[in-house]
């Protein structure tokens, strides 16, 4: 392009490229409100660059109340209380306030777009948008940050050694890998969430009280980080949690996490406890419900003929119900556990510790169940299926014997009783329950349950077990007259 006099404007190809540039800045950086607000009950506005199928996310270090979002943002040229006949001192600050806010809101974004001006800037993580935050906090001061050496032994080789090392059952070193996803998943949730921390990293001495609350909010929280950052679990792809974390699940992760600071520190890896000075939360549970031996029995001789599938799982659960197992153990009987008229087997949660060995003596309905199944040729004692299947098949069986009572138990995240339908939460665990809540309503003897359903003396777990019911409470009181 060339004026009256023939010099040179601009040429078509510069003009398209600034075009593209300008369409870039106008339409990528998208506002919006976190659902979480601080104490003062504002919300912090986020920062999103979008380009294709990437996403550059940060938070801003702006604040604003819901009602003043489209001001802030300069979507409102007048402020909320502009026409009010009548303004407090208290309008005027929250007005100026606001204002401060929509002017640091406009400065970065003005940081944002001159970044996105630069054609050799590198788009493809969220660092570059962070930085930009950063730049303008520091106000002039602001200097690149450089990559954090190597630490000698990195935290998750530790805790690979530590898997290798300690003496766990398969299912214990499954649980315990679980928790170091968790913390790969908060790893790089804080180098992308949290302003400079970009390249924060795990250690065995970097961990403190503040950090295990750190961790505590991000796994309280986990389901709304996968769809505000879910560039981060295109690298997880084993995470498959779609549900908040109730706290005693949280508090699992830590007493996990606190058994490996421990061994770590035994083995002179480290000197930090970070658990020293930060304690875990006490676990909260309901209530102990099981169905009584007469729901059993209609559970059992519910016609089921027409659905033979469903008939063999059941049967299953009525079989689990009068032994009292764990399903870890139930679906590792082989007929080698048939000994002498009982199923004998080792507990798999007490095999790393003191090993307790289990011997039940099976009544005449175990001896019919077997006998109905005594044709299967499969590995297992009986025709197991998934547990996830299984406790599906266990909902459904209960539904179609009208088992349908109402149930107060525990929300595990609100952590307030609520009434449930039977049905609804039967599972696999509940034929553990109906095994040793009928058994002590008769004997009322821990120790001699225990010793049926493989629990260990004095154990915490057995005492939730324990309903003290009506029944038993009338008993005791005659016991005094």
């Amino acid at each position: 392009m060339r004026d009256k006099k023939g010099t040179k404007i601009c040429s078509f190809e510069n003009i398209v490229v600034n075009l593209q540039t300008l369409i870039t800045i106008i339409m990528a950086i998208i506002f919006s409100l976190s659902q979480k607000a601080d104490s003062t009950g504002r919300n912090e506005i986020l920062i999103r660059y979008k380009s294709g199928k990437f996403a550059a996310r940060t938070k801003s270090g702006v604040y604003t109340s819901p009602e003043w979002y489209d001001f802030v943002i300069g979507n409102s040229a007048d402020p909320i209380y502009k026409g009010k006949r009548i303004i407090t001192d208290r309008m005027k600050e929250v007005q100026s306030y606001h204002e401060k806010q929509k002017t640091s809101l406009s400065e970065i974004n003005i940081i944002i777009s001159d970044a996105l001006k630069n054609t050799a800037l590198d788009r493809n993580n969220s660092d570059w948008l962070i930085d930009c935050i950063d730049k303008y906090y520091q106000r002039g001061k602001y200097t690149p940050k450089v990559e954090e050496p190597e630490y000698k032994q990195p935290f998750f080789d530790a805790f690979n050694e530590f898997l290798e090392k300690r003496k766990l059952s398969d299912v214990r070193k499954k649980n315990f890998r679980v928790i170091v996803r968790a913390l790969q998943r908060y790893e790089l949730y804080t180098r992308k969430a949290v302003r400079g921390k970009k390249n924060f990293a795990l250690t065995l001495d970097n961990i403190t009280p503040d950090t295990l609350q750190d961790l505590t909010e991000f796994l309280s929280k986990e389901d709304k980080v996968r769809l505000e950052y879910p560039e981060i679990y295109e690298h997880c792809p084993q995470y498959h949690d779609q549900k908040p974390r109730g706290q005693n699940t949280i508090n699992d992760i830590l007493t996990k996490l606190r058994t490996f600071f421990i061994w770590a520190i035994d083995n002179e890896k480290t000197e930090n406890n970070p658990f020293k000075k930060y304690a875990i939360e006490e676990c909260v549970y309901g209530t102990p419900y099981y169905i009584t031996i007469e729901e059993r029995n209609l559970l059992y001789n519910t016609d089921l003929s027409h659905r033979p599938a469903l008939e063999t799982q059941r049967d299953i659960f009525v079989f689990q119900c009068l032994i009292g197992c764990r399903v870890a153990d139930l679906y590792k009987f082989t007929k080698q556990n048939l000994i002498n008229g009982a199923i004998e087997y080792i507990a798999r949660k007490t095999k790393d510790g003191r090993p307790v060995t289990v011997r039940v003596p099976l009544n005449a309905i175990a001896n019919e169940i077997l006998a109905k199944y005594a044709d299967f040729e499969g590995e297992t004692l009986l025709p197991y299926i998934s547990d996830q299947k299984y406790n599906k098949a266990i909902k459904e069986a209960f539904t179609m014997a009208k088992l349908t009572r109402p149930v107060i138990t525990l929300d595990p995240l609100t952590r307030e009783s609520v009434i449930r339908p039977l049905n609804e939460i039967a599972s696999s665990h509940l034929a553990r329950r109906c095994f040793v809540g009928n058994l002590y309503k008769q004997v009322k003897d821990p120790n001699l349950v225990g010793a049926l359903s493989g629990h260990k003396e004095g154990s915490k777990a057995f005492a939730r077990y324990r309903e003290i019911d009506e029944d038993m409470k009338h008993e005791l009181v005659k016991m005094l007259e």
